[in-house]
């Protein structure tokens, strides 16, 4: 059995690299023997990452000679299906999708994160293609309704994020021991992202106020250099000392390191599904509505939107002492929520190869 992975995959994005690495491990252990090859931005560093084959995802024609030999194409997960960052993204994902079909093959829609999807045009082109996928899955329910309120008839599964079926206490790092904290920490995760608001400011008070109630601060980079570029633009801001992270750390220390926090302030989804899998409460800053949907999920709480200004530092900080003034609870009622959608999430791939077998 040979597939196909498409996705935003070789950009050296943790959380989109976190995705690949589930979905691969999770086939993996249902079909040891499964061949995979990704269609990859770096096709030398997935190979030598996963141990996978992978190939250039700009090249057409290779991706059309893959495609005739293989016996299917998974398509995610991630947020492929979005027109809020650029233009590309739909018309790239859904003609990935339609050389499948062209070529007869297999098309299964992975735990994907559907929308925003503004343009009117592309509404059509993803309704089209939706309902014609063999099998349709996504992460959440505002993807879902997304997907039926633009015209898709296909059947709809209801799954977790790929990354949730990671066993979160098997990773390992060294970094922590070698900083010899002498306060526990509160990881923190933030990205760039336009606004009016001034919102990285009012991290840094939040931050700052935290600091001085006995925690350290450790900025955890998901995305390389450029989350680097913002924890270091944030932590220039306070006026307390804190850390930051390797921004070259492999997926698994990062969730190691997130894992021993006693928190996360995060505006990274990933960030936060690295959080619930080591079963760390998290306060969430929301930059999209797929981070207010899976703080819902996790019953976890969102602080503040970085568009708007209703909300200051000191909401972050009272949300975050809200959920350690009963630490053990507080952990105890996410484990309960987040346990169930572990073991949900390695199904996705047991039905891609039952369906494939």
């Amino acid at each position: 059995m040979h597939v196909v992975l498409s996705g935003y995959y070789g950009f050296h994005n943790v959380g989109d690299e976190a995705i690949l690495f589930s979905i691969i491990q999770a086939l993996k252990s249902h079909k040891p023997d499964i061949e995979i090859t990704v269609l990859s931005n770096d096709p030398e560093y997935t190979e030598k990452t996963y141990s996978v084959e992978a190939i250039n995802r700009w090249d057409v024609k290779a991706i059309f000679s893959l495609m005739r030999k293989a016996d299917g194409l998974i398509s995610g997960g991630g947020s492929l299906l979005q027109d809020i960052t650029g233009m590309k993204s739909i018309p790239y994902y859904t003609g990935i999708i339609k050389i499948a079909q062209t070529l007869n093959k297999p098309v299964f829609v992975y735990a994907q994160g559907m929308g925003p999807i503004t343009k009117p045009i592309n509404k059509w082109i993803t309704k089209s293609i939706m309902n014609k996928v063999t099998y349709l899955s996504v992460r959440d329910e505002d993807s879902r309704n997304l997907l039926e309120e633009i015209g898709v008839k296909n059947e709809i599964s209801l799954v977790p994020d790929p990354v949730m079926g990671l066993a979160a206490d098997t990773f390992s790092n060294t970094w922590v021991q070698k900083q010899n904290f002498e306060r526990p920490f509160i990881s923190v995760s933030v990205r760039d992202w336009p606004s009016d608001v001034d919102y990285k400011a009012k991290i840094a008070g939040a931050l700052d106020d935290l600091s001085r109630s006995g925690y350290d601060i450790v900025f955890i980079p998901m995305h390389g250099e450029h989350d680097d570029h913002t924890s270091k633009e944030i932590a220039g801001m306070m006026q307390e000392k804190s850390e930051i992270a390797p921004y070259d750390a492999e997926i698994q220390e990062k969730i190691s390191i997130i894992g021993q926090s006693e928190l996360l302030v995060g505006m990274r989804l990933h960030a936060l599904i690295f959080s619930a899998i080591s079963h760390t409460p998290f306060v969430a800053l929301s930059y999209d509505p797929k981070i207010d949907a899976f703080s819902g999920i996790c019953s976890q709480p969102v602080a503040g939107h970085v568009t708007e200004d209703n909300w200051g530092s000191q909401d972050v900080t009272r949300k975050v002492n809200a959920l350690l003034e009963d630490k053990t609870r507080t952990v105890h009622d996410l484990q309960q929520k987040v346990s169930p959608l572990q073991t949900a999430a390695v199904h996705t791939a047991e039905t891609v190869i039952r369906r494939l077998s």
